[in-house]
């Protein structure tokens, strides 16, 4: 195999949230890890030279919640065609949730996770191991041997973990392993049958609603159990006032509580739904208009850890039905940054920190030592016009799941390439 030459990035934005950094320069590339940046570093004999002409030099972004359709449902979507999609996004990092066909509770289907992502060249897969066998919420699954098979964290991935029992025992386990659970925050017995936020709008539609307080009654049980056990809980997709409220109380009061939001939540509100508009279908349903500023300000305060894409691949057939039996969920990786950025646009948020919920954030969660443009760290890289524009049209996206919940909507911010370990994937 040909050696990898050494790459210099030139006339770079450099942006390194978790080191304060935001700087003209120059980045250099040797054998996968970064080697040194600053404002004047020489260029290498026989170095490739990238001309980035002033554009953002950041470390790769790390979706901290994404399904994908391999292994079951690879009609869905497979792990290459996710991966084409991620690179095109700048993600160079991803968990992938376990309710997978079969579920991921075994040690061989974690490790078939990893050496897929591995495969692709482009994308380390981070698979979350099953809290419970077959993601059925009843029996507890068996977290050591998942943890030492490479479980990042354990998770019921878009199901709650419904029983208060189970929750307990998870979060123990959790605890006993060094690691953390993921709830999906919603109580079911309230959200049962229903397919859009509860209100006048649901009500006009005539379709069945899931009240909000569904989010937060499973939340703030949570947050008990994670006082009792001193376990540490995290909370996917967080999308109504009330919820944070109570994340932001836990914070306050020092117990291990965290929480993500997607790109629908803080972009969108119910109203997307119009017109029986199936790609705007979520789980969680998008919310009304205040729950959506509540989850801005909650961006821009620091109590939500983590912007993850929740992106949830669909069949075309999947979402060309009636409403309510249409499936749920919107892809979201080729989306990530540039909805993002849409915060930055609308000066709810600084650049460097929403870099900083899509890198060092989840990365320190996850304890990784990624997502930081550190000498010696490993060369994940994006480079992105955080002006150009373009519209997001679904059919034309990156990869093969195109049910977007964002489609027709206009951006500013591209990316321009992706690097992988050093290797350019995209662009």
């Amino acid at each position: 195999m040909t050696p990898m030459r050494d790459t210099i990035f030139v006339n770079a934005r450099l942006i390194d949230p978790a080191a304060g950094l935001d700087a003209p320069g120059s980045l250099l590339v040797s054998r996968g890890l970064i080697v040194d940046h600053g404002g004047a570093l020489g260029i290498p004999e026989g170095a490739e030279v990238v001309e980035c002409g002033g554009a953002v030099l950041a470390p790769g972004l790390i979706d901290l919640r994404a399904a994908l359709g391999e292994p079951g449902a690879e009609y869905r979507e497979t792990i290459e065609s996710a991966a084409e999609a991620a690179a095109a996004g700048g993600i160079t990092t991803l968990c992938a949730l376990p309710d997978t066909q079969p579920a991921l509770d075994d040690a061989a289907l974690l490790q078939f996770m990893l050496r897929r992502g591995e495969a692709t060249g482009s994308l380390s897969i981070l698979p979350y191991g099953a809290a419970t066998k077959g993601c059925a919420g009843k029996e507890i699954s068996e977290f050591g041997l998942l943890r030492e098979a490479g479980a990042i964290a354990f998770s019921d991935g878009s199901k709650a973990i419904a029983e208060a029992r189970t929750m307990r025992l998870a979060l123990s386990y959790a605890r006993a392993f060094g690691t953390f659970v993921v709830q999906h925050p919603e109580e079911p017995s309230l959200a049962r049958g229903g397919v859009a936020t509860e209100g006048e709008l649901a009500t006009r539609l005539g379709l069945p609603g899931i009240p909000p307080a569904a989010e937060a009654m499973m939340v703030a049980r949570d947050v008990a159990l994670a006082r009792l056990t001193r376990g540490h809980v995290h909370f996917a997709h967080v999308s109504t006032a009330a919820a944070l409220d109570l994340i932001r109380a836990a914070k306050a009061e020092g117990l291990a509580v965290t929480c993500d939001t997607a790109p629908p939540y803080f972009d969108l509100n119910e109203t997307a739904i119009g017109d029986f508009r199936t790609y705007a279908k979520l789980s969680p349903p998008l919310r009304r208009e205040a729950d959506r500023l509540a989850v801005v300000a909650a961006l821009a305060d620091g109590t939500i850890d983590a912007i993850a894409s929740d992106h949830q691949p669909a069949d075309p057939d999947d979402k060309r039905l009636p409403f309510a039996q249409a499936s749920a969920g919107g892809t979201g990786l080729a989306t990530l940054l540039g909805i993002t950025l849409a915060r930055v646009h609308g000066e709810d948020l600084r650049l460097a920190d929403a870099l900083a919920l899509l890198t060092c954030r989840p990365a320190k969660l996850l304890g990784l030592e990624s997502g930081r443009l550190a000498r010696g760290a490993p060369a994940d890289l994006v480079l992105f016009d955080a002006e150009r524009a373009w519209k997001v049209e679904a059919g034309k996206l990156p990869g093969k799941a195109q049910n977007s919940p964002f489609d027709g909507r206009a951006l500013e911010g591209r990316v321009l390439g992706t690097w992988k370990a050093g290797r350019r994937v995209f662009g």
